[in-house]
């Protein structure tokens, strides 16, 4: 009974210690954000609320990068490619692991396929690869009206003045090059010179490991997840140009789709799939434990 109950407090005494160390990565992890998206907004607003100091706490090492709220894909690749280089020279890291939500996807996609040696694994969230018929409405404006095309288009590039100057205020807004890229052509373009991980069949898995790099996807198909969660509405409204099939208020169920797809269905929109509004969302699907659960993936593989 003595031994059982030695066994049971050494137990007892270990859990904090596995705790601390259940996302402890080989590799730092790095967060791209998506479009219209920050670091921090006046060191207040997280974009990724809560998600950092949770994988910190379990003993990652995280960077939160920060590129151009709206540019092209291949512009915010870029961007992102420089942060990620400095981050390796700064954490002395030989690889690092990417996650990009929504066009963060993309930026990911790029990084990798540019430094491949130096990228161990990459996971998008919520990212449409095969672009959003939301951009495509957007952009379809102009047939309807073009004077309201350069109205809309004008307000959401001052949108984008405002998160920047809030974020740190260092590059200049394209709202036309985001949507362009977003869009169902647009993304079949940068597909074409980045296809690493695509599914090659309709609404499949992608290769799991190319050049190296593996690759994990997962993403969410509900729009209405929380009635205190004013961005809801907002999302409804968006998702009506999916015309039914499921989405997550921008992005369409396979569209999300790259290499292991973990899962296509939470029951999550785009906001929640980085614990935003301020950790507003469904009651069955916590966010915060979805990058530590890919976080000890990670690890136990060895990345």
């Amino acid at each position: 009974m003595k031994s059982m109950l030695a066994l049971a407090a050494v137990w007892l005494l270990s859990l904090p210690a596995m705790a601390g160390t259940y996302a402890q990565t080989r590799y730092p992890i790095v967060f791209a954000h998506g479009m219209f998206g920050f670091n921090n907004l006046a060191g207040v607003i997280e974009y990724w609320y809560g998600i950092p100091e949770d994988l910190r706490a379990n003993g990652a090492q995280v960077y939160v990068t920060q590129v151009s709220p709206l540019d092209s894909s291949v512009a915010r690749g870029e961007q992102l490619l420089a942060e990620v280089q400095n981050i390796l020279a700064i954490s002395g890291a030989a690889k690092v692991n990417l996650i990009g939500h929504s066009h963060g996807g993309q930026s990911v996609r790029y990084v990798a396929a540019v430094i491949p040696g130096q990228v161990a694994s990459i996971t998008t969230v919520g990212s449409p690869g095969f672009g959003s018929p939301v951009a495509d409405l957007v952009l379809n404006i102009n047939n309807i009206s073009p004077t309201l095309e350069s109205i809309a288009l004008g307000a959401l590039n001052a949108l984008g003045d405002i998160i920047d100057l809030l974020s740190g205020g260092q590059y200049t807004p394209n709202i036309q090059a985001s949507l362009t890229s977003l869009s169902t052509a647009g993304a079949a373009a940068f597909n074409a010179s980045y296809p690493a991980g695509l599914p090659t069949s309709s609404c499949g898995q992608g290769a799991a490991v190319t050049h190296g790099v593996h690759m994990y996807s997962w993403g969410g198909t509900s729009v209405f997840t929380n009635f205190l969660d004013p961005t809801d509405a907002l999302l409804g409204l968006s998702s009506l140009a999916f015309f039914g099939q499921p989405n997550d208020g921008l992005v369409g169920q396979c569209s999300s789709h790259l290499g292991v797809v973990l899962r296509d269905n939470y029951d999550m929109n785009h906001l929640d799939e980085v614990n935003q509004a301020f950790g507003l969302h469904a009651w069955d699907v916590d966010p915060v434990a979805l990058y530590r659960n890919q976080a000890n993936r990670l690890k136990m593989a060895g990345m």
